[in-house]
């Protein structure tokens, strides 16, 4: 039988933004943001800080009501609280209750401490320890499934930020600087070096937004780019905002309003497998296993197709191995006999709990 067909009419309903604001060092990118929490229109505003320090100082911004996201400088960290403020922002528009907004400051804070943590993983790798260890000034090879990790980490906030069922805001650094060619030569035309604007985050986030607005010292706010049917941005031509607050922005420029929803984007993934794979990377014992295993039991009730079925399954099998006996390295090797035949006990243990999940699920 053929796929059934599934689709529906468009609602013509404006959805909330995800608002990049990057520029110049002390341009008003924050002040303006926490500015904007004293608006009537909107509900709570909560505050990331990340690596700038300066949140509670911005209380003192008249008619300014914000909360400021506790966390612990850890990823993890970092990604619940986001995810925490989604499902409050969630909560806040079924509730019927104005939106909530959400800043962090700074994405390129975000982004410096994901590359931070690429490099750091390159250096442990074996051929780049042993190029450190002839020379501490030895330029590494950082993988490509290591960039690929952060920037998996990195989407994975920027997608909790384009659904969020309120205002998102991310604030970032800009500057101008020296164009260079594909060998990282600078380009050089008519005798003067070519200017090109970067922001410093991850490439992809000015794409990634609904608007994007750059702001400079002494100079009009511009809208680089805005997915809107309301107003249009020329390639090339920003359009300045003599007057910018986001008030304006948010609810005339753009249209926004009670009405409006989180954009209708489920995240795209080659298989269904994602959450599954979450849960079992995430269980912390064998019993969760064993419980995640009996859920797959339902077999084509779990959404899965056959392939991605065994997938999961091989998964768990092998989440129970590692919990039962925890991969060594050089530096933990058992020192002693008796550890060594507690190794290996453990080891025939964690064999003999994948088998039995091999097993039909009554038998587990």
């Amino acid at each position: 039988m053929p796929p059934k067909l599934n689709s529906r009419k468009p609602t013509g309903i404006v959805p909330w933004p995800f608002i990049l604001v990057e520029g110049d060092e002390g341009a008003g990118k924050t002040y303006g943001a926490l500015e904007f929490s004293g608006s009537n229109r909107i509900g709570q505003m909560y505050v990331m800080d990340l690596a700038e320090g300066s949140a509670d100082e911005y209380a003192a911004i008249p008619g300014a009501r914000f909360e400021v996201i506790v966390h612990d400088g850890t990823y993890q960290s970092i990604a619940d609280q986001v995810e925490a403020v989604w499902w409050e922002a969630h909560r806040a528009a079924t509730a019927g209750e104005p939106p909530v907004v959400f800043v962090i400051d700074s994405g390129s804070a975000l982004w410096k401490m994901l590359s931070t943590w690429t490099y750091e993983r390159a250096k442990r790798s074996n051929s780049n320890r042993a190029k450190l260890s002839e020379n501490p000034d030895a330029t590494i090879d950082v993988g490509r499934h290591l960039w690929n990790d952060a920037t998996a980490r990195w989407y994975r906030i920027i997608h909790m930020l384009q659904t969020m069922p309120g205002i998102a805001i991310m604030l970032a650094r800009g500057k101008e600087i020296s164009a260079t060619d594909d060998n990282g030569q600078p380009l050089i035309v008519q005798r003067r070096p070519v200017k090109e604007w970067k922001v410093s985050a991850q490439k992809d986030v000015g794409f990634d937004s609904t608007v994007w607005l750059r702001v400079r010292r002494d100079k009009p706010t511009v809208v680089i780019k805005a997915r809107t049917l309301r107003f249009r941005v020329e390639s090339g031509k920003p359009m300045p905002l003599p007057h910018f607050s986001y008030e304006k922005l948010v609810f005339e420029m753009l249209g926004c309003s009670t009405e409006s929803q989180p954009r209708d984007m489920p995240e795209l993934t080659g298989d269904r497998t994602g959450p599954w794979m979450k849960r079992v990377t995430e269980a912390a014992d064998r019993e969760t296993c064993v419980a995640l295993w009996k859920e797959l039991d339902a077999g084509p009730e779990t959404g899965l197709s056959e392939a991605e079925w065994k997938t999961v399954r091989l998964a768990v099998q092998a989440r129970v191995r590692e919990l039962a006996a925890p991969p060594t390295t050089i530096d933990d090797e058992p020192a002693s006999d008796a550890a060594r035949l507690q190794a290996a006990a453990a080891a025939q243990q964690a064999e003999a709990d994948a088998e039995v999940l091999g097993e039909p699920a009554a038998a587990a």
